[in-house]
C-alpha cells in the first residue's frame, strides 16, 4: 500500500497529479487532430471523459496520500485510451492511415495494461483503489473497442453487448446486494476476457473481413454470457446457503 505522509513533504497531490495528465492528454489531442483532421465532438468526448476519471479519481483517492507510481502508470494509460474509446464512433470517417493509426495505438494500449501490476509489485504499491482503477480503464477500453468495431460495420449493434455486460451487471448488483460479494480467482474468466480482447483487436485491424469478425465476436459474447452466468450462480447458491 502506498503510505501517508504529510503535505510538507512536498509530495504531489491528487490535483497535481491529473494537471500533468491533463496536460499530456491536451498534448495527444492536438496531435492527433493535426494528423487526421478529428471532428470537434471527438475533443468534446475526450474532455468528457477525462473529466469523469477526473471525478473518480477525486471522490476516491486521499489527496494528501501519495498517488503511487502504480496509479501513475495506470493515469498514463488513460491518456491513450480515453482519447481511443472517443475516436470510436468517428472511425468511419477516418481514411486508411487513421485506421491503422487506430488499430496500432490499441495494441499498445493493450500492452500498456500489465505495466501497472508490474509496477505495483515493483515498488510495493498496491491498492484496491488501483485494482478498480485499472478495471474500470480496461472496462472503458473493451467498450471503445466495441463501438469501432460497430463503427466499421464489423458487426451489427448486438456486438455492443460485449461492451455494455459489465456495466449491466454492476447496475443489477445495485439492486441484488448479494452480487457484491468477492468472487474466487478464476482461469475460465481470465480466458473468456483475453479472448474478448483479442477478437475485438483483430476485428479493428482493416483487412479483417466482416464475417469473420462477427464469427469471432459471437463466439466471445456466447463465452462471456456463459461466463457472467456460471459466476451469478456461484454468488446466488453462496448466498442461499447463507440463509440457510
Amino acid at each position: 500500500m502506498d503510505s501517508i505522509q504529510p503535505a510538507s513533504n512536498q509530495i504531489p497531490s491528487t490535483a497535481k497529479e491529473l494537471g500533468w495528465a491533463g496536460i499530456l492528454l491536451a498534448f495527444t489531442l492536438l496531435t492527433m487532430d493535426h494528423w487526421f483532421n478529428l471532428p470537434g465532438t471527438f475533443l468534446i468526448a475526450t474532455g468528457l471523459l477525462f473529466l469523469l476519471q477526473s471525478g473518480f479519481i477525486l471522490a476516491r483517492w486521499p489527496a494528501k496520500q501519495s498517488f503511487g507510481w502504480a496509479n501513475r502508470t495506470t493515469l498514463l494509460r488513460s491518456v491513450l485510451v480515453l482519447p481511443l474509446v472517443a475516436w470510436a464512433p468517428f472511425l468511419s470517417l477516418s481514411g486508411p492511415a487513421g485506421l491503422w493509426f487506430y488499430a496500432v495505438a490499441c495494441l499498445l494500449a493493450l500492452i500498456l495494461d500489465g505495466a501497472d501490476g508490474k509496477v505495483a509489485r515493483a515498488t510495493n504499491s498496491h491498492s484496491d483503489f488501483g485494482a478498480r482503477f485499472d478495471m474500470e480503464l480496461d472496462a472503458l477500453f473493451i467498450l471503445g473497442l466495441c463501438l469501432a468495431v460497430f463503427a466499421l460495420d464489423k458487426a451489427g449493434v448486438w456486438v455492443l453487448v460485449l461492451g455494455l455486460m459489465r456495466y449491466l451487471y454492476v447496475a443489477a448488483s445495485c439492486y441484488f446486494e448479494w452480487l457484491n460479494q468477492a468472487l474466487p480467482e478464476s482461469f475460465r474468466r481470465k480466458t473468456v476476457c483475453v479472448w474478448q480482447v483479442v477478437t475485438l483487436m483483430v476485428a479493428v485491424v482493416p483487412p479483417i473481413p466482416p464475417v469473420f469478425a462477427s464469427v469471432t465476436l459471437a463466439i466471445a459474447l456466447l463465452l462471456l454470457a456463459w461466463s457472467f452466468h456460471l459466476d451469478v450462480r456461484w454468488l446466488f447458491i453462496r448466498r442461499m446457503h447463507h440463509e440457510h
